[in-house]
């Protein structure tokens, strides 16, 4: 009786609120009305707008597929982050998902794999028993439905046990979308939400939009890998996004300009829409990209409301100093700002996700995002000179003590400290020489009047050292020229050190300018005696009187002779003739103390091994040349390009790809500011490789093009642009055209222009896939020869696999089998194992029966096979015929199962979340009476399936 009286109730009441409010959201019933603490006062109901993904009107929607596939295999479990700042695309991308998903699910059908998707926008004053009345709305379409056990469905009002319940009781997941979830401050919410992830049995996919982290706990869902997280980094639009966003508003950028603006914005989606809605009707834009920065109006306006004015006072001020330098770090924010506290102003500043970019390192440095940059100084400019003059000073301080003498000389230049600035290039002008790395672009500081540099030429000297480091050659040769009008005023020791500062100076031009003979010029004025030196005894005792200044001077001097030459082949690709003179370099600087000439010459070192194959001492001397300079690396990125590209090469040959992309993420970055074709082409061939491997053939074309570009058409990049040929025409074989790629490769290998093994394995990979492994073996460079003579190990462990694969093709089980083992021993000691775990799948098969047969690598073979296979479960004997059909999906999971691509990688490929690829291969390994992946594949080629 009690219960139909309190039923009863509960009906008039949603009765007499439907009277007071009129309709509400359908379905919501009392969910709808919150108590608003008095009585009779009527309760607003639920907004429909805020329960749906509309798009933003007169806004140009670009499909972003990559971003799609992270959406898609993020809801795969429990808890996807999309976290940035204002103006990242959040909102765009997940609105744009959710409308995609559900309709695709609306023409389909609803997979009981993906299950429906709800969306609800949140604004500041969100909370509270009214959020979770909105929350019930949004998540309605998946507790709608009957119950598995036929009950009737619980009231809402009754909590989030109830919604958790019914979560929890579906037959499939369920998806919300919760855009902006940073408006709402109400711990109860985010205990609310923990609670319903917890409970509802795994069935709720939840996708979170904010500008800060939500208070999730975080940490545990990282640590349990259940969580996805998508942030500004992801969101950035690259080269090829931003093409094809020009394009869509009718304004298509050549690649140069697209690859310049993409630098400046660093793939900001708002302000790349700022530029192409500003671009139409300029007269030249070429020079539009140059002057689109953060002055301008509709950016600054932006980035003042958005960011800054949610900043408090301190965090503001502390922002504006800190654009001043490239990089900073805490104790760097305090010099600047004259306080002790932050650290507390970078945990506010942490909000601003995307804009300041944290950089890793001990100690932690970060950076300003370039607009953001231009636009605090550009406030910074419109206070007093003398003011903006003592930040200089701090910052120059600050830089010589933690040893970074470039950015100290560049801030006492900016100073006018020109006593200091003198200092600086007297101590350190060895470490100031570039090497052929410069620093980012950036104005040049106000340069001293001519009248100034009169007086004391060796102020010449320092802005030629500051427009060297800018990559302005021809600035710095016009200050050198201006000071040696002046030695006159210096005494005979000080000349003798102005020349010879002046010619490694010199020197240094010529390398950034390509200029080979000035460069062998530069060296031998260099090396030569000073016919002038007021001590020009070579014996001289350095503890005797002016011995140890001296005797220093000419170390130095050496030492940048010896490196400059050595670096300069080896940015051109002469890795064989630079690597010595590299090392006797590495020598010199550490016999003449230069800490960053010795990590430069380190950097290097490890790139030479690591493209050798000498893949742990590669290892070694990147962490060594990387570890020594913890804040370096970070205002000066293109200190550590060699180190980070060496890395990368290593984790890219060891198969450990997550480790690849964080290293060639920071090695792009560095890449910016170095001009050497070693660099551009092995960024590129990274890259593609990394593409490829993850199907993406398309993207990796790309980079290529991108790549071959770079390089053009100079005769010192021959041997790199046939490495980019190899490594074009492979994706060609992998898209079948495997007469295109032979097209490609025969007239490289007919001209033997350059080093053709690359193109020769490449072409040998050709005709093993046309099925004709004679004209393979033919073709194949002789990668058993002694070690050097075939070429770098990686290629010759390529070339070995070839040459077992058309063995094995031919019939000759026995030679495969030899060919194999002399491989393993020689990938072994390195850790070699993507030339394996990446190959065509026919070695994926001559492994497993290596395997079978026996063999001194046992342990390695297994871990290949297991990479592939995932756990491997007993051999199963001959299954009988196929009785159940596959279907159609399963027949196309069954194809990539050929391959060694995991389930989550399958899954991306044919967008399906993973729990569906598992579900497709379960069912085909029952079908097929296989309990592990290489039975099914064996099992269905005996059918004929594949």
């Amino acid at each position: 009786m009690s219960e139909r009286i309190e039923a009863r109730v509960e009906a008039r009441v949603e009765e007499r609120i439907e009277e007071l409010v009129g309709t509400v959201v359908p379905g919501t019933g009392a969910a709808s009305a919150g108590q608003d603490g008095g009585a009779g006062r009527p309760v607003p109901p639920l907004l429909t707008a805020k329960l749906a993904a509309a798009p933003r009107s007169g806004a140009v929607l670009l499909p972003r597929p990559r971003l799609f596939e992270l959406l898609d295999l993020g809801t795969a479990g429990p808890l996807t982050v999309v976290s940035a700042s204002a103006g990242w695309g959040k909102t765009v991308l997940l609105s744009s998902w959710c409308r995609a998903r559900n309709a695709t699910d609306g023409r389909a059908g609803k997979s009981p794999d993906r299950g429906p998707v709800g969306w609800l926008s949140l604004e500041p004053g969100d909370g509270g028993a009214r959020l979770w009345s909105y929350l019930y709305a949004a998540l309605r379409p998946a507790v709608d439905g009957p119950e598995p056990d036929g009950g009737a469905e619980p009231d809402p009002a009754y909590g989030l046990e109830s919604l958790a319940d019914q979560l929890a009781r579906r037959t499939g997941p369920a998806t919300l979308i919760l855009d902006d979830l940073h408006h709402v401050d109400d711990p109860e919410v985010s205990s609310g939400l923990e609670f319903l992830l917890r409970h509802t049995a795994g069935r709720l996919r939840l996708v979170i939009g904010c500008r800060t982290d939500p208070g999730l706990g975080l940490h545990r869902w990282r640590l349990s890998g259940e969580l996805t997280e998508i942030r500004a980094t992801d969101l950035a639009f690259r080269p090829d996004e931003v093409a094809d966003l020009f394009s869509a508003y009718g304004e298509p950028l050549p690649p140069e300009q697209t690859r310049r603006l993409v630098s400046r914005t660093e793939g900001w989606p708002a302000g790349l829409r700022f530029a192409a809605l500003a671009l139409p009707g300029h007269p030249d834009p070429a020079r539009f990209v140059d002057e689109f920065t953060g002055e301008h109006p509709d950016v600054a306006a932006y980035l003042s409301e958005e960011l800054i004015a949610g900043l408090s006072g301190a965090a503001r001020e502390a922002l504006c100093r800190a654009s001043l330098v490239a990089g900073f770090s805490v104790e760097l924010l305090d010099t600047l700002t004259g306080r002790t506290d932050a650290a507390r102003v970078l945990s506010e500043l942490d909000r601003l996700g995307g804009f300041v970019v944290p950089l890793g390192g001990r100690p932690a440095g970060y950076r300003c995002h370039p607009m953001l940059g231009e636009l605090l100084r550009s406030e910074l400019a419109r206070r007093p000179a003398e003011q903006v003059a003592e930040l200089h000073r701090r910052a120059a301080t600050w830089f010589t003590a933690n040893d970074l003498p470039a950015e100290a000389l560049r801030h006492a230049l900016a100073a006018h400290d020109w006593p200091y600035a003198i200092g600086v290039l007297l101590r350190h002008w060895p470490d100031l020489v570039p090497y052929g790395q410069y620093a980012p672009t950036r104005p040049a500081p106000p340069a001293p009047s001519p009248e100034v540099v009169r007086t004391d030429p060796e102020l010449g000297l320092a802005c030629a050292a500051d427009r060297l480091d800018g990559g302005e050659p021809a600035a710095a040769t016009d200050y050198l020229g201006m000071a040696a009008a002046h030695t006159d005023l210096l005494d005979a020791a000080r000349r003798h050190r102005f020349r010879r500062i002046a010619a490694a100076l010199r020197l240094a031009a010529a390398h950034l300018r390509g200029d080979e003979p000035a460069v062998r010029a530069g060296v031998a004025d260099l090396l030569r005696p000073d016919p002038l030196d007021p001590n020009p005894n070579p014996d001289l005792d350095p503890a005797g009187p002016g011995g140890s200044e001296r005797d220093d001077l000419e170390l130095r001097a050496g030492a940048v002779a010896r490196m400059v030459p050595g670096m300069t082949r080896f940015g051109a690709g002469e890795l064989t003739a630079a690597e010595p003179e590299i090392a006797d370099g590495l020598a010199e600087a550490t016999r003449a103390g230069l800490t960053r000439a010795r990590r430069l010459c380190l950097g290097r070192l490890a790139l030479a091994r690591a493209v050798r194959g000498e893949l742990t001492g590669a290892d070694e001397a990147a962490r060594a040349a990387l570890g020594t300079a913890p804040f370096d690396g970070l205002v000066r990125p293109a200190d550590g390009v060699h180190a980070y590209l060496a890395q990368a090469l290593v984790a890219l040959h060891r198969d450990r790809t997550d480790d690849a992309d964080a290293n060639l993420a920071l090695g792009l970055r560095a890449a910016e500011h170095v001009d050497e074709p070693l660099v551009h082409g092995l960024v590129g061939m990274i890259q593609a490789r990394l593409l490829r491997d993850r199907g993406d053939l398309t993207g990796a074309h790309q980079v290529l093009a991108g790549s071959r570009r770079r390089l053009g058409d100079r005769a010192e990049a021959q041997p790199l642009a046939n490495w980019l040929l190899a490594a074009e025409a492979d994706l060609w074989i992998d898209h079948g055209d495997v007469e295109l790629a032979r097209e490609m490769l025969t007239p490289a290998v007919e001209r033997a222009v350059a080093p053709v093994e690359p193109v020769a394995v490449a072409l040998s990979r050709a005709h093993l896939r046309g099925r004709d492994p004679q004209a393979a073996l033919r073709t194949l460079p002789d990668w058993a020869a002694p070690a050097g003579a075939g070429g770098p190990l990686p290629l010759r462990l390529a070339a070995g696999v070839l040459d077992a694969s058309a063995a094995r093709l031919t019939g000759d089980h026995r030679r495969a089998t030899r060919v194999l083992e002399e491989l393993l021993r020689l990938a072994e000691p390195e850790g070699f194992r993507q030339v394996f775990t990446r190959a065509d799948p026919p070695v994926r098969d001559l492994l497993a029966a290596h395997l079978d047969s026996g063999t001194a690598y046992w342990p390695m073979v297994r871990e290949l096979l297991d990479a592939a296979d995932g756990a491997a479960g007993p051999v199963t004997p001959t299954p009988p015929p196929l009785g159940e059909p596959l279907t159609e999906r399963e027949l196309t999971v069954l194809r990539y199962l050929q391959s060694i691509l995991s389930n989550v990688e399958i899954a991306a490929e044919l967008s399906l979340s993973v729990n569906t690829v598992k579900t497709h291969v379960r069912n085909i390994y029952r079908k097929l009476d296989a309990t592990r992946r290489r039975d099914a594949v064996r099992r269905a080629r005996e059918l004929n399936l594949i």
